[in-house]
């Protein structure tokens, strides 16, 4: 089975403020391999405030006489008898989508939030956070993610003299966050332009449209991303990674060498690369990379998942049950590598231990379809667990 790597939500290369701007290169696109989308995505839409947004704005936040209205729009986003959002990684939402939902990704809340804070004539800056990517599947496909926060600040009197705008007054600012991150983390933090944060944005998009099986429309998402931030160099292996689903591995490859290309060591882009040139059967230069691969990350994220879920159609619980340990030391927040760490435990019959890991899994759950598989999962675990202390 193949499978190949995405990268979500947040994850940013270059494209930071102040990058040059170019245009994409022609060859990575091949609109004529694919159907017109069946919604285009219109990103003037991205940021776009709703009446009941404005209500809302009006009747808890502006309409408070002598308060800092950036301090109640922070107060409102964190506290439960308030906004009530809820973290929701299913799907990447515009700010108006996010706030009737009141749930979303890192990317859709904080967009929900710059779009809020600018109604209020606030000075929003997004910024990219040097954390460890994150990563999570679905089927075959594979995504990494790093993450962005923004910080809420005061107009400074003096106007920037180049962009008629004004700039931020960082020792007034107040940092929305709904992810922890450590100080050091924030304090490395790099400005990113709106046109990354809509490159991003149309990624997601373009990433989640694949996973749910509409390549045509992914394909577009794509090429808006590349469109909307040439420098955003994610979107090109999204490309190549569409490409590679439809069966199009010349396309793949043109699409991956460019991204290869602007940024030669990262593993995610040389290992989408290399099924590109082993699907047009350059079996040389593929080796070549996976060699490479090899030497820039011996066991990629993942490995000792797999193992593990090998093991386990072997019936060697045991040895599943280490490997999974392993991929949990290495990533202790992502919630499937519990889930089956839990079930290897049960096969031991360590139902404490299982019910442990389960309760890991729902804790560490982000979107409401795993939160419930997991209760249940979790319930019915408890329930075998009290009838086997009765007997």
């Amino acid at each position: 089975m193949k499978s190949w790597a995405l990268i979500l939500c947040v994850a940013l290369l270059s494209a930071c403020a102040g990058a040059p701007k170019r245009t994409p290169p022609p060859q990575v696109f091949h609109d004529q391999l694919f159907q017109p989308p069946a919604a285009p995505i219109d990103t003037s839409r991205v940021f776009a405030v709703n009446a009941r947004m404005r209500a809302y704005l009006h009747n808890e936040i502006s309409n408070t006489q002598g308060k800092d209205v950036r301090r109640q729009l922070f107060d409102a986003l964190y506290r439960k008898d308030q906004l009530q959002l809820e973290y929701d990684s299913a799907i990447t939402r515009d700010a108006a989508q996010t706030f009737d939902a009141r749930a979303g990704n890192c990317l859709s809340l904080a967009i929900m939030t710059a779009a809020l804070a600018r109604e209020l004539n606030l000075v929003v800056q997004f910024q990219q956070i040097d954390v460890e990517e994150s990563w999570s599947r679905a089927g075959t496909l594979y995504f990494a993610a790093n993450h962005v926060n923004l910080t809420l600040g005061k107009p400074r009197v003096d106007r920037n003299p180049y962009s008629g705008g004004y700039n931020l007054d960082m020792s007034n600012a107040l940092t929305v966050d709904f992810i922890p991150t450590s100080a050091k983390a924030r304090e490395n933090a790099k400005p990113l332009e709106e046109p990354t944060i809509i490159a991003m944005y149309l990624n997601n998009r373009a990433a989640e449209q694949l996973a749910a099986g509409r390549v045509d429309d992914a394909y577009w998402a794509a090429r808006q991303s590349a469109e909307a931030d040439p420098t955003f160099l994610n979107a090109y292996n999204t490309l190549g990674v569409i490409y590679l689903h439809a069966g199009h591995f010349a396309a793949a490859e043109q699409a991956l060498r460019y991204a290869v290309s602007q940024s030669p060591d990262r593993t995610i882009f040389l290992s989408n690369l290399a099924q590109a040139l082993e699907g047009q059967n350059k079996l040389d230069e593929a080796d070549t990379l996976r060699a490479r691969l090899a030497l820039l990350e011996p066991n990629p994220p993942f490995h000792f998942f797999l193992l593990g879920q090998e093991a386990m159609r072997l019936g060697d619980y045991g040895r599943a049950r280490r490997l999974f340990e392993r991929e949990v030391q290495r990533a202790p927040d992502y919630h499937e590598f519990h889930f089956w760490l839990a079930l290897a435990y049960y096969q031991l019959g360590n139902t404490g231990a299982a019910d442990s890991q389960m309760a890991l899994a729902l804790a560490n759950s982000t979107t409401r379809g795993d939160h419930d598989l997991y209760a249940g999962k979790l319930d019915s675990l408890r329930a075998h667990a009290a009838r086997s202390a009765v007997k």
